[in-house]
């Protein structure tokens, strides 16, 4: 998916803009850094857990589809879902935020605007003083600001008394006029200038707040900010979630070919990998197969800069961020092609049709749960790499909650040391807005990537180790805040 030309505009005034935190870049939660409202995860966690009553359910819906909440409506609206947890531990509450914003099971986090993400990356990089303010409670907006390394977070602060909730807001809650009160009280304390300052939101109680910068930005703004909007001569700004219709089925038409591709490609490698009797020309099929009817019978397009490092130095390590299974590997494929194969956790191999085809494939399985194990498993793909075998390796070793890469594993820098072969870093920019960490169906658009040149490993130690595997992540941060040309 091509980024909003708004966007893309935006970030480049910014990045020729003044630096200092003396700018804040001020941005709304619910409908602006996500799509939706983080609430509704909450009732529907409170739902399943048999908290949240019928009476209470048909307020709440009958609140949110009147006219806009005034200050004290939402006061009644989070005492309302406030009541249940009266009494129960803070630490508890905070608890389940991270479970509803990260957790295995699903979370709100999936549904971050890669728009908004880039927006604050680059005030981050210009040194503004990056703040959320929401009329959302600690508990729901603050795991995302910590994976978004957001310091500073204006919300509804709940009442704790001896470790253990009140079911009382604490102070004002932060909705309209008690929201610009607490971004002009925070300004005033840390001598940010709001006449320079940016600001994004997209709902109607959010007009005073972007009437208070000099660089309001409307966000796929409701009814009421829209006219205001357009009154005042704001520019809006669009951002895409990638979520396709509820009635619209192509997405599912789009994920059964990009699976049935897949296995039609490998059963086609493995009949040829047994005909010639040779597993190398098996995969390499396999992977060309793959590589020239997914991306066509999808809508997926596969854009590639650098695609000469691809070859400069091989056999080699690749490292890729993780973001998204099947979209990662089709890049994955497109730019390598052929003459590889890569390392995987333990837990794929168990997977039904996915482990014996990736065990077919020569792929080397690491247990993470036993150092011990792992390092042996690396004996093979150590094996492959001397034999002229290139290996792909996703460092994070799990896909990414944000576009920002995780941390990196050693696993593939100790294989290219030991093998004394480069690391060439690809960069993968878009697969996550097609495919996302939990998503179940996938979107057509096109996925970036970026083949940096490859990283000689030759004379490495151990004891050095880590200031490498550093350096290679910053450079995947830095090459996706700033893409090549």
């Amino acid at each position: 998916m091509a980024a909003e030309p708004g966007v893309t505009r935006l970030i480049e005034e910014i990045r020729a803009g003044a630096r200092g935190p003396k700018l804040g870049a001020i941005f709304d939660f619910d409908g602006t850094l996500i799509d939706g409202y983080s609430a509704a995860t909450l009732y529907q966690y409170r739902l399943l857990h048999g908290d949240l009553g019928p009476f209470e359910m048909w307020r709440t819906i009958q609140r949110m589809r009147g006219p806009t909440l005034d200050e004290d409506g939402f006061v009644e609206l989070v005492h309302d879902g406030l009541k249940s947890w009266n009494g129960r531990s803070w630490e508890d509450f905070l608890a389940v935020g991270r479970e509803l914003c990260c957790g295995t099971a699903g979370g709100f986090i999936g549904n971050l605007f890669h728009d908004a993400w880039r927006l604050v990356r680059a005030h981050k990089a210009m040194g503004h003083t990056v703040v959320i303010a929401t009329s959302a409670t600690e508990m729901q907006v603050a795991p995302l600001a910590e994976q978004l390394e957001v310091p500073h977070v204006l919300c509804t602060r709940l009442e704790v008394v001896d470790g253990l909730l009140t079911g009382r807001v604490a102070g004002r809650t932060l909705w309209g006029a008690g929201k610009i009160a607490a971004v002009k009280e925070f300004a005033d304390a840390h001598d940010i200038d709001l006449t320079l300052s940016h600001a994004y939101a997209n709902g109607d109680e959010d007009v005073p707040l972007l009437a208070a910068v000099g660089e309001p930005h409307p966000v796929n703004p409701q009814p009421e900010l829209a006219v205001a909007a357009a009154a005042a001569g704001w520019t809006p700004l669009r951002f895409d979630s990638g979520k396709a219709g509820r009635l619209d089925v192509r997405p599912a038409l789009r994920t059964a070919t990009l699976f049935g591709t897949f296995f039609g490609a490998a059963g086609a490698g493995a009949a040829l990998g047994l005909l010639n009797r040779s597993r190398r020309a098996g995969v390499d099929v396999a992977g060309t197969f793959f590589d020239a009817f997914a991306g066509p019978l999808t809508g997926i397009d596969v854009k590639v800069i650098g695609q000469e490092n691809a070859w400069a130095a091989r056999p080699a390590v690749f490292l890729i961020n993780h973001q998204s299974h099947l979209v990662d590997f089709l890049a994955t494929v497109h730019v390598l092609r052929r003459g590889f194969t890569a390392v995987a956790k333990a837990e794929v191999k168990s997977m039904p049709l996915v482990g014996p085809l990736f065990d077919l494939a020569g792929v080397a399985f690491l247990d993470r749960s036993d150092r011990d194990k792992a390092i042996e498993a690396l004996g093979p793909a150590l094996d492959k790499l001397r034999e002229g075998t290139s290996i792909v390796v996703a460092p994070e070793g799990t896909r990414s909650l944000t576009p920002l890469p995780g941390p990196f594993k050693k696993g593939g820098f100790h294989l290219a040391m030991q093998a004394g072969v480069p690391i060439v870093p690809v960069v993968i920019r878009n697969a996550g807005e097609l495919m996302w960490r939990r998503a179940r169906t996938v979107r057509s658009g096109t996925v970036e990537v970026a083949v940096l040149p490859p990283i000689p490993t030759v004379g490495w130690t151990k004891q050095d180790l880590d200031e490498h595997v550093d350096a290679v992540r910053q450079l995947y941060i830095d090459t996706l805040e700033n893409w090549p040309s």
